[in-house]
């Protein structure tokens, strides 16, 4: 007696249809990718560019393009170029699909032992970051600089919009802490602290003009009394021309007591009577518009009369 095979055949899916997935899921078949992904598909503004996205893994930024490119070509994202910058966005008709991967099948693939790595993972780096700086500020106490290390994440995490991007730029913001904490200003250049509400801005824009045309003689930092969770996409373009060595310390960080007193000079630019009041810094308050409420061309506006006073600046802390 034999066994006929039930007929499943037409009840699978489509050859064609198949290929389609197939052709999909093979370009989403990268970790970098799916990281990219994720960041894009949370990212309160809905894109994300090149610049937003390079701070995810250690590789140039034309092979966070190619990736970026390999999405595109599958249909999974769409860009638009806007000046020197592409943004890219989740494709319309792909959103659900994107939303089923990330929020139904990911945490069902992912174990919870992974999960529980993945802290850990955080909080030994965090030690390792606290160590590597222990190495490079001998002077300072060792619970200190991981104080500062575990204060600056914390910081940075409580408006982070891409949570993958928060160690890499919480060791930048601890390491320049520490050294604001370690500055001796009789033997120092001078340091001009420009502070604003959401340091996405203006004070981006001024302190990377400082730099710039001081030609590093003087050295420019940047606050938020209410950082945002990221630059203002137009301001970081103007940013990279306009200091491209320095356009990956161009995110928004909370303005900490230590970085008022390492300044000589502290500049407002509209957050107010924020700042506390350190004794032998000077303070002033330059009223210039906000980048966030501009169009490009006032954007740059608001960019050349920062630069006219950033000129100033210069010229009144090298003649002193």
């Amino acid at each position: 007696m034999t066994t006929e095979c039930p007929p499943v055949a037409v009840s699978a899916m489509g050859e064609s249809s198949a290929a389609t997935v197939a052709a999909t899921l093979k370009a989403l078949s990268d970790p970098l990718r799916i990281r990219m992904l994720s960041a894009i598909s949370t990212d309160p503004r809905g894109e994300a560019c090149v610049c937003d996205l390079e701070a995810l893994a250690h590789v140039s930024q034309p092979t966070i393009s190619h990736h970026l490119k390999v999405m595109r070509d599958a249909g999974v994202l769409e860009s638009e170029r806007r000046g020197t910058w592409v943004y890219y966005s989740i494709t319309p008709s792909q959103r659900a699909a994107v939303t089923a991967l990330l929020d139904s099948f990911t945490p069902a693939a992912v174990s919870p032992e992974s999960a529980e790595t993945k802290v850990i993972d955080v909080d030994a780096r965090l030690d390792h970051i606290a160590a590597d700086l222990q190495e490079a500020h001998p002077s300072l106490d060792a619970q200190l600089v991981a104080f500062v290390v575990r204060e600056s994440y914390a910081g940075l995490a409580r408006r982070a919009t891409v949570s993958t991007l928060i160690l890499p730029l919480a060791e930048k913001f601890a390491r320049q802490r520490l050294t604001d904490l370690s500055r001796d200003k009789t033997l120092t250049k001078p340091q001009v602290l420009f502070v604003c509400v959401a340091n996405a801005g203006r004070s981006q824009l001024a302190a990377a003009l400082v730099n710039q045309r001081s030609g590093g003689r003087i050295v420019a930092r940047s606050a938020g009394s209410t950082p945002a969770g990221s630059i203002n996409p137009y301001v970081r373009s103007l940013v990279e021309v306009i200091d491209p060595d320095g356009v990956n310390d161009a995110f928004p960080k909370p303005l900490t007591d230590d970085a008022v007193r390492a300044a000589d000079i502290v500049i407002t630019m509209g957050c107010g009577d924020v700042c506390p009041i350190v004794p032998g810094v000077q303070y002033q308050d330059w009223a210039v518009g906000d980048p966030a409420l501009a169009s490009p061309q006032g954007v740059e506006a608001i960019r050349d009369d920062i630069a006219r006073r950033v000129d100033t600046l210069i010229s009144s802390l090298e003649r002193a």
